[in-house]
Formats: structure tokens, sequence, C-alpha cells
């Protein structure tokens, strides 16, 4: 919590314009309260339409990713597990990429002023996608043409075809790109992981998405825990499999789905945090969920701050930081792993 309230405060107060703490604490409170603090109409717009709108999606984002890491990992219980690993996020990402080119006609200005009903759309499309890729890792990643056991020795199974299938959408999601007519700056920002549509519409179209598959994900944190004896221990201590599979998979794909929708692909979030919480904190999945969450917020909003702050005024990618934080730490624990 310390560090998703210092996240939070310097996602807000960092940028072109430095906002003290005194102003962006008077901003959020109303005006009786503000203890005589004067806001500037510049520094209202700063802090309501550019900052505040921003860092609620980013914190929004990284919880998605993270906590569906988490619970993915727990299901296949295999720690490569996340939702890039398996191809939820790509094909979630090409069902946003074929909602937004489709209801722009053209695609080049689908970051400019999208009233909110339509912004609703690119979530359930990237929910569709998302789930669509989901049924066909799990099709393909069977056994001779029976269901594939998620908690046996052939998970690996899975791992492949979810990236055989992830490589599959990113190139269908790269070729809609192309066919674009105008601009490529924006769809390509928005591929690598950049927040190309302003304001608060993102976040009011993405929140329920959000909430509702992490709500469910932090709620099945003892059903995690059962999963990781193995599927004939999980059934004798009345697990139901078929329901929890379905929960934790819709669940998580809802959430990956929404963040994917308005982030693009920003990788290593669901794959290192939950491994950062491992080995912080706990491997019961009753905290270890709800603290990818709260981790995973934290983490990409200072992410964020840097990707605003290393290159001002211009703006790195956010997926390109996420790829150079994540990637050395993955190999190292890659390496600890075999040393031990």
């Amino acid at each position: 919590m310390a560090l998703l309230l210092a996240a939070l405060w310097l996602s807000t107060a960092v940028g072109a314009v430095t906002l003290p703490l005194r102003e962006i604490l008077a901003g959020l409170l109303p005006v009786p309260l503000r203890g005589g603090v004067e806001l500037s109409p510049t520094t209202y717009a700063i802090l309501y339409q550019i900052r505040l709108p921003r860092t609620v999606l980013v914190a929004l984002v990284g919880a998605a990713l993270a906590g569906s890491g988490a619970a993915y990992q727990g299901l296949f219980r295999n720690p490569l597990a996340d939702p890039y690993l398996l191809g939820v996020a790509s094909g979630g990402g090409l069902g946003a990429v074929i909602a937004m080119t489709w209801q722009t006609q053209g695609g080049s200005d689908y970051a400019r002023d999208v009233p909110l009903p339509s912004l609703v759309l690119i979530p359930l499309a990237a929910f569709a996608g998302a789930l669509l890729t989901v049924v066909l890792v799990y099709r393909l990643g069977s056994v001779r043409g029976t269901s594939l056991r998620l908690m046996d020795s052939h998970t690996s199974r899975l791992i492949l075809a979810g990236v055989a299938i992830g490589a599959f959408a990113t190139a269908m999601t790269i070729f809609v790109m192309l066919r674009l007519q105008g601009d490529m700056y924006r769809p390509v920002a928005w591929m690598l992981g950049g927040f190309t549509i302003g304001g608060w519409g993102p976040v009011l179209a993405s929140l329920p998405f959000i909430l509702i598959g992490l709500g469910v994900l932090a709620a099945l944190g003892r059903v995690l825990n059962v999963m990781q004896f193995g599927e004939d221990q999980a059934q004798h201590m009345g697990l139901n499999l078929t329901r929890a599979r379905a929960a934790i998979i819709l669940s998580a794909s809802l959430a990956t789905a929404a963040a994917v929708a308005f982030s693009g692909i920003i990788g290593f979030v669901g794959l290192a945090v939950p491994h950062a919480v491992r080995l912080m904190w706990t491997h019961d999945y009753r905290r270890l969920v709800a603290l990818s969450i709260l981790l995973g917020a934290g983490g990409l909003l200072l992410a964020d701050v840097l990707a605003r702050t290393l290159v001002a005024p211009q703006e790195i990618p956010l997926g390109v930081v996420t790829a150079a934080i994540g990637a050395p730490f993955f190999l190292y624990q890659l390496r600890r792993a075999g040393l031990e």
C-alpha cells in the first residue's frame, strides 16, 4: 500500500509541469475543505484532464495484468504462465484493433474524442478475442483428442500452443494496422504500450470489466490453493474443477482484455510481479493474488513515470520500459533457479 500510494503521488505530480503535493491534495477535496488553497485553471486542467485519468488507467492496467498473471500461474501450476505467454493478451489486442478500425472506418483518429458507448465496445471486442484465444489454446493443447489435464506434466503443451496462437494474433494485429489509412504513429504507439486515448473515457469503459475480473480472482484464492495439490486431490477435497477453471479463465481473460484494449502490449507485468510477490511475501494465493494486484498497479505507475521522464519531452512506450526492466529480472530468476 505504501508503494502504491507513493506511485500514485509521483504519477500525478511528475510531468512537464510539476504539481506540488499540497495542490494535488487540495484538488482532490471539495472546495470548502481545501483550506484556502486556490487552483489555477491551468493546474486544474492538468490535474483532472491529463494526470489523474492516466494515473488511474495505468494503475488499473497494472493491477489487471499482475492479478491475471498470478491466477494463470496458479491455474496451470506453471510459473511461466501469464496473459501474454498464453496468447490471451495478443488475442485481446487483435479484437480491440478490429473494433477500433471498424468504428472509425480507417482507424487513424480513434484516439480523438471517442464517445463512451463506442469505447465500451473496445473492451468487449477485446474480451471476445481473448476468450477465443483461450478456447483455441485449450483445444490445441489437447492430447490425442482428449482435453488436456491442466495440472499434469503436460502443461507445457498449453504454453507452446499459447505462444503459437499469440504470434498469429500479433501478426494479424500488425496486418490490420498496416491496412489503416493515415498516420501510423498512434497505432504503433498503442501496440508498444502507449496510452493513446486520453481523458476519463477509457477509465470508465474499462473500470467495470477490470473490477469484476479482479474481484472474482481475489475471491478464488482458496480455490487456487486447492488446485496446487493436483487434479485428483482437488476433486477428493470437493472442488468442482470444471466450474473453477471456467471462473478463473473467464475472469482473468476479462480483466486482461479490458487492460489491453486501452494500453496495448505491455509485457512482463503478469510474469514478473507474481514472482516478486512470492519472493518477498507469500505463496498463499489468498494473499498472493491481492498483493500482485497492488504491486502490479504501483510498479506499472513507476514504470510509466520513467517512460514519461527519461527522454522528456518525448515519451518512451511503456511496453519498452517494462521489457527493459522485466527481462533482466526474469533472466536473473532463471539463473538463480539453475544455480539452486
